[in-house]
């Protein structure tokens, strides 16, 4: 090969690469655009001419490749925690207050920056190159989308290396989304093709990073700011603010409203700036992320099981809109509980039409005064959930009418009941049909067994038609048994059954979540998973035992064990089990680790290890066989010690529980 050639590909690459640096990371942009299009046109006739030459961060590779079938998952190497939400400077004081009594410091830094209203993702790189993109998912796993987010101009391929070291490797955090004059114009475009144009730019950003065709990625505006790490190796920093420095000199676009080592009290001045700079701003905000600026205090602070306690998301008041209430239906739940709805004249909030919501419980309506017809001021709670803020008794007409919780269940007519210091009424009637539709949907729903085409239709019929009494029923359908009902031909009831069969292997903690179990949500239900090797663990775990892990809380432990403890419960598990559903458990590590001395056995960890952090320890615990519990009892194994040990150690002690410094912990870990 001409080494001309070779040398004009790389100098291109370079040059492109660079111009992509100038203009989405500076805003400092060398060329015109047509300029950038010449060039990246002679790219590709060269490398098209030349494929041995095209390098993995060849800026050609935004151009999009061939369509998947779907979609890969992949787990996130450090979880992507969700953030606790404030909506006032009290809550964020009150947050403030709690930093200085779990550091005992005074004085504390923060980064803060706007909340951008968009996807996360997470980049990973490999030796300075991006290998993989994955969504945030449900925050410990998400969709593998690395052909779409190549296409993104501001995603770099490869890390620049001008001042600072490429880590070997990297993993970045960031918010993908579309301008507000990008959305515009996309809506106009598919306006004038005769497609239905987007709700709000999330949604827009959303369908288009999930687009299985990355040419059709490639020709939506997405757009690109980074604000936080998963795992790191060979890249050093003691803060936030130093972290966001050093991403920017890797080439990533960080966003330039970011304010670094403030005060509390700037923290706040800077939440009153951006909501008078909010509506001039490119693109959309929902509200202000604060995080501790020193690494090692974020590291102190933890994190609980859905966010860290160390950041905080301080949101805008919420959209609110006029409308009228034309009526108030009740919804009967899986758990059997009667929930009011208030049905709404259409009315377009925040971006996305509102139709429908919940009014809680019948102390709900009462308290708010809440009839139909009336005229009400509604909102979208967190941007996300309808919701009635009160009700404008001025504009009442005389037409109104009291809403009474019915007595008996609008489904099976059977009486209803409200338990004593509970607010919900319930249907107790176990055969319910309504409470058996939603238990069978929760039980086929993403997050449980995933069964593609079981939607609310066809479970409704499946339960009308006598075909299910229970969701152990799915794994003993037939084709046959399908064809017959409405809007089921031969073909949907042949993927429906080979959606039921791709199903019967599946991980402990979605079949753990697939049981809608009360209090026991998807994060709960990963906290199990990984405390326990097998459903047989859990099923023989007592109170005791569940009430001493880390994250989860008395009432749920309750209701775990009262699950459990129940035969009807076991006898539909033994079912399951019997119709060819297989639970495996990659979340607790390999069967082949339980010969390790600390498989099986229950460690609490205390004070701040030198060697790796204490979730990294908690994770090599875990994966050989280990439960690691919050807190010291007489069923604990052993206690880990590291510097600055406090009342724990002093617990165990007094239980005579074993302890470890951090040598003899390593030393056994490694045995």
């Amino acid at each position: 090969m001409d080494a001309h050639i070779k040398a004009q590909v790389r100098q291109l690459q370079k040059l492109l690469n660079d111009h992509n640096y100038y203009y989405h990371v500076l805003d400092d942009p060398k060329i015109s655009d047509a300029e950038y299009d010449r060039l990246m046109q002679e790219l590709i006739h060269l490398e098209t001419a030349y494929p041995d030459l095209v390098t993995p961060d060849s800026p050609t590779r935004r151009i999009g490749g061939a369509p998947l079938p779907a979609f890969e998952h992949a787990e996130h190497t450090v979880p992507m925690l969700s953030l606790d939400n404030a909506f006032s400077h009290q809550d964020i004081l009150d947050f403030h207050a709690r930093i200085q009594k779990n550091t005992g410091e005074t004085k504390i830094w923060y980064t803060a920056e706007p909340k951008l209203d968009g996807v996360a993702i997470e980049l990973r790189y490999e030796n300075g190159v991006l290998v993989q993109a994955v969504t945030r998912g449900d925050g410990f796993v998400g969709e593998v989308v690395t052909d779409n987010v190549r296409t993104i101009r501001s995603v770099p391929l490869g890390l620049r290396s001008d001042t600072r070291a490429c880590p070997h490797l990297l993993e970045v955090r960031g918010e993908v989304f579309i301008s507000r004059t990008g959305f515009d114009t996309l809506n106009r475009k598919r306006k004038s093709a005769g497609d239905p144009v987007f709700a709000n730019p999330r949604n827009a950003a959303a369908g288009s990073l999930r687009q299985l065709d990355s040419a059709i990625t490639a020709s939506r505006p997405l757009d690109l700011f980074v604000y936080g790490r998963g795992q790191v190796a060979g890249l050093s920093f003691d803060s936030q603010s130093e972290l966001l420095d050093a991403l920017t000199d890797l080439g990533f676009p960080v966003n330039p409203l970011v304010k670094k080592k403030i005060s509390i009290e700037q923290t706040l001045e800077f939440y009153k700036e951006l909501i008078e700079i909010r509506p001039d701003l490119p693109y959309e905000i929902d509200g202000m992320v604060i995080k501790v600026d020193p690494i090692p205090m974020q590291q102190t602070l933890g994190e609980k099981i859905k966010s860290p306690r160390w950041a905080i998301a301080y949101k805008f008041a919420a959209v609110e809109k006029i409308t009228r209430i034309t009526d108030i239906l009740v919804q009967v739940g899986r758990t059997g509980t009667l929930t009011p709805v208030a049905v709404l004249e259409p009315v377009q909030v925040g971006g996305v039409t509102v139709s429908r919501a919940t009014l809680h419980n019948m102390d709900e309506i009462v308290k708010k005064d809440i009839r139909i017809k009336d005229t009400a001021l509604v909102t979208r709670a967190g941007d996300v959930i309808p919701k009635v803020v009160k009700i404008l008794t001025a504009e009442r007409t005389g037409e109104e009418q009291i809403f009474h919780m019915p007595s008996h269940c609008p489904v099976c007519h059977s009486l209803v009941q409200r338990l004593e210091g509970e607010a919900a009424v319930k249907c107790i009637n176990a055969a319910c049909p309504a409470q058996r539709k939603e238990r069978i949907r929760h039980f086929a729903s993403k997050k449980g067994f995933d069964i593609e085409g079981l939607g609310k239709k066809l479970v409704e019929q499946l339960v009308d038609e006598g075909l299910l009494t229970s969701f152990a029923d799915l794994f003993t359908l037939k084709k046959e048994q399908l064809i017959p009902l409405d809007r089921m031909a031969e073909k949907s009831a042949h993927n429906l059954i080979t959606a039921i069969d791709k199903a019967r292997q599946i991980p402990l903690h979605r079949f753990v979540f697939a049981l809608g179990i009360d209090h026991t949500g998807e994060h709960a239900a990963r906290v199990l998973a990984r405390n326990f090797l097998t459903l047989e663990d859990l099923m023989a775990a007592s109170r005791e035992d569940l009430e001493g892990i880390h994250g989860l809380g008395a009432i749920t432990a309750d209701a775990i064990a009262g699950f459990f403890a129940n035969s009807e419960n076991r006898a539909l598990i033994s079912q399951l089990e019997n119709n060819g559903v297989s639970i495996v458990n990659a979340l607790a590590g390999p069967a082949e680790k339980k010969d390790h001395v600390f498989a099986g056995k229950t460690l609490v960890l205390t004070g701040t290890l030198t060697t790796m952090t204490r979730s990294e320890a908690k994770k090599r615990l875990l994966s050989l066989g280990a439960k690691v519990t919050g807190s010291v009892s007489k069923n604990t194994d052993y206690l880990v010690a590291g510097k600055e040990a406090g009342s724990k150690l002093a617990r165990a002690r007094d239980l005579e529980v074993p302890v470890l410094d951090e040598d003899r912990f390593l030393t056994l870990l490694g045995s």
